[in-house]
């Protein structure tokens, strides 16, 4: 076979030789002229393979239901791997055409090695990508980082690519390779230090599931607000509410402490924690004409009524002297406000009752008395449920006067001239 290589490179040769060419003149014409040669019948081979592997891409998807096939396509890993039996049988013409020089033959053999590689890596990794597309249409797929994944295996690819490379160049042993490897080990983390806390990572919070694509979180120490947008095994990009991005490293989500509302959002409601800083000045014992007015809000009547007749019916037994309003017991324009905020909660058919659900009297603050509604509102929509609340204190703001209660403002100091 050699034999055989060696007479097909020699035929030009021969030929220049006898129409009087020197010999190194005919050795440089012969190898240019082999070069083109195999150029032009590796290109050939090359456009051929490509036709014929796009017909059959093209039939394979008109005859399959799945669109994996389109993905592959769209990512050309048919053009991949049409190059390299071309660049294979190339590298197999080399001999013949470098059959005068050693040196030359060694050095395209060695970039035609290198070169198969590459294409090798790329091939890897637009199949990579492919799948990557074809995953993130799946239903079950379109929260998982896919992308960390992908990345993981195009590094591991990379890893060995290079790898081969440099046994391409250098000719070296594996096991003396690994030796020199283990050596500059140290070197090696530092400069994938970032890679392999993003791999570790993205292992974590998969495992866990701590994070998916779409969930909204609050990352305080990078400002982040918003929904996550991208998982890969570096970063996080989080597309805040003010449609800005910020890029958070993966590593952060297992090392600081950030707030993920998916709780929330897969829950029956969106909870309600807010107070009312009612003035101390103006809580104060309601007397008997004080509860008869308050007696004409309807949501507290039969409340008043019941609560009227049992404070009435203690005081009588205790023969409390209710000259002073502090003897015996008695209701409170705060406590009154209390219930009713309570009874008007549970009448909003926007209320989760099935949830907590609350009136809760804080401790007093400089301020005053924070009178806090704990509750979760069933349409869990950002817009609807800000304007439900809004509607919702709106109503409780406008109630205070009609129970003497202020809220707490804080004094104007006026300038003095």
């Amino acid at each position: 076979m050699l034999n055989l290589a060696k007479n097909l490179s020699r035929i030009v040769y021969d030929f220049l030789i006898e129409a009087g060419l020197s010999e190194t003149l005919s050795s440089y014409l012969n190898l240019f002229i082999l070069l083109i040669a195999s150029v032009l019948f590796v290109w050939a081979l090359d456009f051929t393979i490509w036709k014929v592997l796009r017909w059959v891409t093209v039939v394979l998807a008109k005859r399959t239901r799945t669109n994996f096939d389109n993905f592959l396509v769209l990512n050309r890993v048919p053009l991949y791997i049409a190059h390299i039996l071309p660049l294979v049988v190339l590298f197999e013409l080399m001999p013949i055409a470098f059959v005068d020089f050693e040196l030359g033959g060694w050095i395209a053999e060695k970039i035609l090695k290198i070169l198969i590689v590459v294409l090798t890596i790329f091939t890897a990794r637009a199949f990579l990508r492919a799948v990557r597309d074809y995953l993130k249409t799946k239903a079950r797929f379109k929260d998982k980082p896919i992308d960390s994944f992908i990345q993981v295996f195009m590094i591991l690819a990379w890893i060995v690519g290079i790898l081969a490379i440099i046994f391409v160049i250098t000719e070296l042993e594996i096991w003396k390779f690994f030796t020199a490897l283990g050596a500059g080990s140290a070197i090696v983390l530092l400069i994938f230090k970032d890679s392999i806390l993003g791999l570790v990572a993205s292992i974590q919070v998969s495992i866990n599931d701590m994070v998916r694509i779409g969930d909204w979180i609050t990352f305080e120490k990078y400002e982040a607000d918003g929904n996550i947008i991208e998982i890969t095994l570096a970063t996080v990009k989080v597309q805040n509410f003010d449609r800005t991005i910020t890029t958070i490293p993966t590593y952060s989500l297992i090392s600081d402490s950030f707030k993920n509302w998916r709780g929330m959002q897969m829950s029956d409601g969106r909870r309600i924690k807010r107070a009312l800083i009612i003035s101390q000045k103006s809580i104060r014992f309601l007397s008997t004409e004080d509860v008869e007015e308050l007696k004409r809000i309807q949501l507290i009547t039969k409340y008043l009524d019941t609560r009227s007749s049992e404070i009435d019916t203690h005081n009588a037994l205790n023969k409390a002297d209710k000259s002073l309003a502090i003897n015996g017991r008695n209701l409170t324009n705060l406590g009154v406000f209390r219930k009713y905020v309570l009874t008007y909660l549970e009448s909003q058919p926007v209320i989760n009752k099935k949830m907590s659900l609350m009136v809760r009297q804080l401790e007093p603050t400089p301020q005053g008395i924070p009178l806090e509604i704990y509750a979760f509102i069933k349409d869990k929509r950002w817009e609807n449920y800000e304007y439900i609340v809004a509607d919702i204190f709106d109503h409780l703001l406008s109630a205070l006067p009609y129970f003497k209660l202020e809220l707490y403002e804080l004094p104007v100091v006026l300038n003095k001239r």
